[in-house]
């Protein structure tokens, strides 16, 4: 007896066919598949690229900033060393000339002195180096040992200052 394999075969032509149709959009599919990764590779290249890019600017964008900040103080270099080979009671002037030149330098760069004598301890702005009775109130500055300096509003060095106590009974 034989078997009618008619049947298969037209089950078998049926799915080839429905194959061959899906094939053209699973090619569609693998192409777009394929651009959007090649797309994806590209923007993630191009911002890695941009992220070094930035970097590199950053670090030249400091330099450059360092660079000029220390060309200018250079000039206050060069007037202490106009200073030393100066005589007589030119010195103080000139001195004094040179600090005025120095504020002026930092002071364009945003670095300010905090000013501390006679007003409230304030340990954020302040460090306290000495406790001691005086006529002023407690908790009151009254001498500065070394400067303290803002550059915008930060503080980048407290000034160390001498903190009033009282009066002593």
């Amino acid at each position: 007896m034989k078997e009618d394999t008619s049947e298969p075969n037209e089950k078998q032509q049926n799915l080839a066919n429905e194959a061959d149709a899906a094939s053209p959009a699973l090619e569609e599919l693998q192409k777009a598949y394929d651009d959007l990764n090649s797309r994806y590779l590209r923007l993630a290249a191009d911002f890695d690229n941009y992220r070094k890019r930035m970097d590199r600017e950053l670090d030249t964008r400091t330099s450059f900033a360092i660079e000029n900040f220390a060309v200018e103080l250079l000039e206050v270099v060069d007037n202490f060393e106009r200073a030393e080979k100066a005589e007589g009671a030119g010195l103080p002037e000139g001195m004094e000339q040179i600090r005025k030149l120095f504020t002026t330098i930092l002071e364009r760069h945003g670095i300010t002195p905090i000013e501390c004598r006679n007003l409230p301890f304030d340990p954020e702005r302040h460090e306290a180096i000495a406790y001691v009775p005086s006529d002023a109130g407690e908790g009151t500055v009254i001498d500065e040992a070394v400067r303290g300096y803002c550059m915008q509003d930060k503080v980048i060095r407290c000034a160390k200052v001498v903190v009033s106590k009282g009066m002593e009974e």
